[in-house]
């Protein structure tokens, strides 16, 4: 075939008539052979009538990923229009004493593969399927459009682009970003960002709220923030008049950058608080109690083939952190798998609770800040869920 469009087999365009923003190859009837990834095509029904218009990916599983479910032009203004609108509404519900947030959240805002973060006055986008990669130029002009940035730095890795046939790719897309790190706002503490090599796009931007919750209950608290990276937790933990707050990452450079960022807020940190050490280890080996515990791992669970093993992971870690804590201590928990969805979550510590013999309460189901908004027609675009669990007396 020559064409620009797919289309699909008969009774299967209620995906779209749904709203859920994939195609899979198994709904496509016709589609091009000649038209490179990334393309702009558009999708027809059975007979030819037109259903939506997205980004082609014959080397992937979700052939189309919709852009929209009009017949309208794909361009700069199309999506500087949609960038704008997403830091508009953003900036109506963020305090005014935070300058680091996500300005747009892929699928959550409309448009697959598409990620910004703000960091003070500079942005990190991430591109990560090849219908935002194929837009790049495009993106670019629009992002400097709609949001005036000082600098823009892209920094596209990771499984994704690799699930979508990608290489990585990072660049300056415009002006100078800092040779090394940033500074930014949270809820009036500081932080510095490894914008060029730290996880994510340099800084955990989805536990705003969570760590928010912390601070208000840290107070007289010792604290213990597992996996934590920079510090963040932390550095929250003491703000709300924790006690003592360690941070336990395996990581070296992740401790030293935590240290600044306690340095930066002025907190005391003493070394001993700054751990280096493997958290399953930690906490099996040490039987120092806590008060407060922050558990927030990598995903454990990066395929659904990978769910079974993850699952006995967190099963592991959660059990080790109810005996840590001491009688009426309180446990945040999270996983940052989209594999391991909100019931399976509260399943495992269930099966943690009772390997720990402890009596344990769930006071509240945490997720995404506001600004990693989930589109209601795509539940996959749910990645983060966390618990405030309580160890009774």
């Amino acid at each position: 075939m020559n064409n620009r469009f797919v289309k699909l087999k008969p009774g299967r365009e209620k995906s779209v008539h749904n709203r859920h923003p994939w195609i899979f190859s198994g709904a496509v009837a016709d589609e091009p052979d000649d038209l490179p990834p990334g393309s702009v095509i558009d999708v027809l029904d059975s007979r030819g009538e037109f259903l939506g218009r997205g980004a082609y990916n014959p080397q992937s599983q979700i052939r189309v990923r919709l852009f929209t479910l009009r017949p309208e032009t794909i361009d700069k203004a199309w999506f500087a229009r949609r960038i704008a609108e997403a830091e508009r509404w953003r900036r109506s519900l963020l305090p005014p004493d935070t300058d680091a947030y996500r300005v747009f959240h892929s699928e959550g805002d409309g448009i697959p593969g598409l990620v910004i973060d703000r960091y003070g006055a500079g942005l990190v986008v991430a591109l990560t399927t090849a219908g935002a990669d194929a837009q790049r130029d495009t993106i670019a002009a629009a992002i400097g459009e709609a949001l005036q940035p000082r600098w823009v730095l892209e920094r596209s890795v990771g499984g994704y682009r690799r699930d979508e046939g990608l290489d990585d790719h990072v660049a300056v897309l415009y002006g100078e970003p800092p040779a090394e790190r940033v500074q930014i706002r949270e809820n009036g503490l500081f932080f510095w960002v490894d914008v060029h090599g730290g996880q994510k796009t340099g800084f955990f931007l989805d536990q705003r709220l969570s760590r928010g919750e912390v601070r208000k209950a840290a107070a007289n608290r010792t604290v213990l923030n597992a996996f934590g990276y920079s510090g963040a937790f932390s550095v929250y933990a003491l703000a709300g008049g924790a006690r003592r707050a360690v941070t336990v990452d395996s990581s070296e450079d992740a401790l030293r950058l935590a240290a600044e960022n306690h340095a930066l807020n002025g907190q005391q940190a003493p070394a001993a608080d700054l751990v280096r050490a493997d958290v399953f280890q930690y906490l099996r080996e040490d039987d120092t109690p806590f008060d407060l515990i922050v558990l927030d791992p990598p995903a454990f669970a990066k395929s659904k083939a990978s769910i079974n093993r993850a699952a006995r992971a967190y099963k592991d870690i959660n059990m080790m952190a109810f005996k840590r804590l001491a009688p009426g201590g309180l446990l945040w928990t999270f996983s940052c798998s989209g594999h391991i969805a909100l019931g399976l979550h509260r399943k495992i510590l269930y099966a943690a609770a009772l390997d720990a013999h402890r009596d344990v309460q769930i006071l509240q189901i945490l997720g995404h800040g506001h600004d990693h908004p989930i589109n209601v027609y795509h539940p996959e675009g749910e990645y983060l869920t966390g618990f405030v669990c309580r160890v009774n007396e």
